[in-house]
């Protein structure tokens, strides 16, 4: 595979088994896949695409069309059911606010462990740390623990590290939209030069205009399908049409 290849994914697939009551579960075990006690949701369905290095890739979609399946897929939260995805280089995502924190630890700790797993050396986030504080401006909270936080201060300690720890790949799910206009607005001119500096970038929001001026490409998925893959202009304006 070409070497500037960020993202490959191929007929990727999620589904998940709704079980009606609790018990059908060990009926399912015990019948051995001989009869089936539940139902079958398919979240994403044969989903192929390849995201090249420094392409911002914006999806849109209603809710429920498999965008933040894909997201998860593409972190390594979620196991696919069917189909690969590969990823190549280091991954940064903010998906569910909280996700990858431990609500005992303070923020100051959970800044050093989240650093560590997302691949820098001890000496590295020792360099950057103050830079994440600053940046997240959450004063004392810092010392705090993450089960005193805010929604809002979450997402400014989420998106700090996550930006701060030079990623290859930058992961952003809705979470954005909780924080304050002053802080968004310091997220955006981040995530512009995050951008220029030719990373790639996974972006959904159901802010179209924002889409639109920070994705150079757009992916349209419905119902667990990609519907429309081409220019963030092309996608948004037959989305935008259909919607």
């Amino acid at each position: 595979m070409s070497s500037d290849v960020a993202v490959h994914v191929d007929e990727l697939g999620k589904s998940y088994q709704l079980y009606r009551l609790p018990r059908d579960r060990l009926k399912q075990l015990l019948w051995r896949g001989q009869r089936r006690f539940y139902e079958e949701v398919r979240a994403l369905e044969g989903v192929s695409f390849t995201v090249h290095r420094g392409e911002t890739v914006g999806i849109v979609g209603e809710n429920g069309s498999g965008k933040s399946t894909l997201l998860q897929l593409l972190a390594g939260t979620l196991r696919p059911t069917h189909g690969t995805r590969a990823v190549h280089g280091r991954v940064a995502a903010l998906l569910e606010l909280g996700s990858g924190f431990h609500p005992d630890l303070t923020g100051d700790e959970n800044l050093r462990l989240n650093a560590s797993l997302l691949g820098l050396s001890r000496n590295r986030t020792e360099e950057v740390a103050s830079s994440i504080a600053d940046f997240a401006d959450i004063g004392d909270f810092l010392r705090e623990p993450i089960r005193t936080y805010s929604t809002g201060m979450l997402m400014r300690l989420a998106f700090s590290i996550a930006i701060h720890v030079d990623p290859d790949i930058l992961i952003v799910d809705e979470v954005l939209a909780v924080g304050d206009q002053a802080f968004q607005a310091k997220c955006f001119e981040k995530i512009r030069r995050f951008r220029a500096s030719g990373k790639t970038l996974l972006f959904v929001s159901h802010a179209t205009a924002l889409v639109r001026e920070i994705c150079n490409r757009g992916l349209w998925l419905d119902h667990g399908q990609v519907v429309m893959d081409g220019t963030a202009a092309e996608i948004l304006d037959a989305y935008t049409a259909q919607t």
